[in-house]
């Protein structure tokens, strides 16, 4: 419950609509309570006396008072409504924004399609049981607790009667209440299943086509819809069982007024009349119970729902930027890692262990080795998207911990190994790290990430649209229109992580080419598989189970290293490799431990 309690705390930011919608409540179930006292009245004071003025002023005053409820309600239902989209825009928001604040550590865990239902169909719950869930519940309360009142006003003996029911339908509820709440937590947790397998379905839509595996899936998918149709299924007749045990109730309370108010009106103990409005007062009493038997789904279920949307809400970044942290200034490109050691969140061995190594300002650092080896942990560890476990990594002689996030991150170019494009355009594309770019600074990276010619081949040139995830390009066009985008920052920084891996040689050498021009000026990571792609790097950093087992530059590695020697032996042997100014160059035989002759 606490966490509905902490939903419906967003009603502070309404207060004005809350205290109308309120109001017209109010107003509206007052209006209802008063029409049983009319009946009466006309009864009693009229049909048995036969005066037709006292029903007619009767008559019309319930026709004036149901009109003037009725138009109170719609105001409270309109401004109900109101309330419920404005909290589920907010609690959207308010999700997108934490998620995007999130380290890279909880997506390394998180779901996608876990996520997406939280922020869809969790929120849609929340924003039911704002909007409808929670003034019906008050209204049923309100109406409960005022007809109660008027039976005791009415006739107290047969509303000692009444009262019998009232704790065995309570009970009732809070029984259906607790069943129904830890089955609407399941229902939430398999929807988010399958969407999370539709989602993956839905992105790797090629991969499951060419290994022919669409039965499989479509196996798996209806597995997880199962398994979301049977708990609906249980639901569904748990409320099957609620909702006619609390019509027997009702039934049998009205069957007990009408034998005992029957007994007394014969007995001219009771009018005709205050039996009527008494029945009437009971059903009101009734019937909220009722609402509350049928509400209890949505309580059950917006309880499960609030607290799912809240766990990511209250979710913690493991990278939080310090209440003191400077921004850090336009950097000349130094990068320092000191003695880091890293593990990632839940793992148990380091991945890095004692990594040290400088980076001068203009230096191209090549990192090379084997799968898990740490490169890709290293240049996640210089734009701070995890901490270091131990150690400390700077820029500039700034520990990153001690700057903010923006000011670091404006400073670094990243190209990452997969390549994420955005639905829009080409040129939305290559400016989304600078909205503002002008057309020609769009074109000059273009053309220096070697993409303005097949972009100018399409019929619609930069206005292209790229389509989901770039759909529609090649591996290797959006690997360039990713490079472009990170060069159009003109970072300080740059970090491609093996960006050349999706194009052909050919390309791949007139990238080198440019690059090679580009980062003159900045300090340059460079993560390859392929050796030729960093042979004229300044320092190369040879990993091996997140430690560096060699640097040096290549001449240096040829004649220090044999694990180097061995890796340009075995992928370079007699193969043409692009020397960074247009040329190719056909390496000499080289032997395990040789240098370069």
């Amino acid at each position: 419950m606490k966490y509905l309690w902490r939903a419906l705390g967003y009603l502070r930011g309404y207060w004005l609509l809350t205290a109308g919608a309120l109001v017209g409540l109010l107003i509206s179930n007052a209006t209802r309570l008063v029409i049983p006292r009319l009946t009466q009245a006309a009864i009693d004071n009229g049909i048995a006396v036969q005066r037709v003025d006292v029903v007619v002023w009767a008559a019309l005053g319930m026709v004036g008072l149901a009109s003037a409820g009725s138009v109170f309600s719609f105001l409270q239902g309109v401004w109900a409504a109101r309330i419920a989209q404005g909290i589920a825009y907010d609690l959207r928001n308010q999700i997108y924004a934490k998620v995007q604040s999130l380290s890279f550590s909880y997506h390394d865990r998180a779901q996608t399609g876990q996520l997406l239902t939280r922020a869809t169909s969790d929120v849609d719950v929340v924003r039911m049981f704002v909007g409808q869930g929670f003034i019906q519940l008050l209204n049923a309360l309100f109406m409960m607790v005022g007809s109660i009142l008027l039976l005791f006003v009415t006739d107290w003996q047969l509303a000692l009667v009444i009262l019998v029911l009232v704790p065995v339908t309570f009970g009732l509820f809070a029984f259906f209440a607790n069943k129904a709440r830890a089955l609407f937590m399941q229902i939430q947790q398999r929807l988010a299943d399958l969407n999370t397998v539709l989602q993956e379905n839905l992105v790797g839509v090629r991969v499951v086509k060419a290994f022919a595996r669409e039965p499989y899936e479509a196996q798996r998918y209806a597995r997880s819809n199962q398994n979301l149709f049977d708990l609906n299924i249980v639901v569904g007749r748990l409320f099957a069982i609620a909702i006619p045990l609390i019509f027997l109730l009702a039934n049998l309370a009205l069957l007990a007024v009408y034998w005992i108010g029957g007994y007394q009106v014969i007995g001219d103990h009771l009018s005709m009349g205050r039996l009527v409005a008494f029945a009437n007062y009971m059903m009101m009493a009734f019937f909220p119970m009722l609402i509350l038997g049928m509400i209890i789904t949505m309580v059950s279920q917006a309880g499960a729902s609030t607290e799912r949307v809240f766990e990511i809400l209250d979710a913690q970044s493991e990278v939080v930027e310090a209440p003191s942290a400077l921004n850090l200034p336009t950097v000349s490109g130094q990068v320092a890692f000191d003695y880091v050691s890293f593990r990632y969140f839940g793992a148990g061995e380091l991945v890095l262990r004692d990594v040290s190594f400088v980076a001068e300002p203009g230096q191209t650092v090549a990192l090379l080795g084997a799968t898990g080896s740490g490169k890709s942990t290293i240049i996640n560890l210089i734009p701070r998207f995890y901490d270091v476990t131990q150690g400390r990594v700077t820029v500039d002689g700034h520990d990153v911990r001690d700057v903010t996030l923006e000011s670091l991150r404006r400073q670094i170019g990243i190209v990452l190994q997969q390549t994420t494009l955005f639905s829009g355009t080409i040129r939305e594309n290559i400016a989304f790290g600078r909205p503002d770019a002008s057309e020609e600074a769009i074109i000059r990276v273009a053309q220096a990430a070697e993409a303005h010619d097949f972009i100018t081949d399409f019929p619609a040139g930069y206005d292209t649209l790229v389509g989901e995830r770039g759909v529609t390009l090649s591996g290797g066009q959006k690997q360039r229109i990713a490079i472009a985008r990170a060069l159009l920052l003109d970072p300080r920084i740059l970090i491609l992580d093996d960006a050349t891996s999706s194009v052909d040689y050919e390309t791949e050498r007139r990238i080198q080419v440019a690059l090679g021009r580009l980062m003159a000026h900045r300090t340059s990571f460079v993560i390859a598989q392929r050796i030729a792609t960093v042979l004229n790097a300044d320092q190369i950093l040879v990993l091996e189970r997140g430690e560096i087992v060699a640097r040096g530059s290549h001449e240096e590695l040829m004649e220090q290293s044999p694990i180097y020697a061995e890796i340009y032996s075995s992928q370079l042997q007699g193969e043409p490799v692009p020397d960074g100014r247009g040329a190719d160059v056909r390496p000499c035989p080289v032997s395990q431990g040789e240098g370069v002759r």
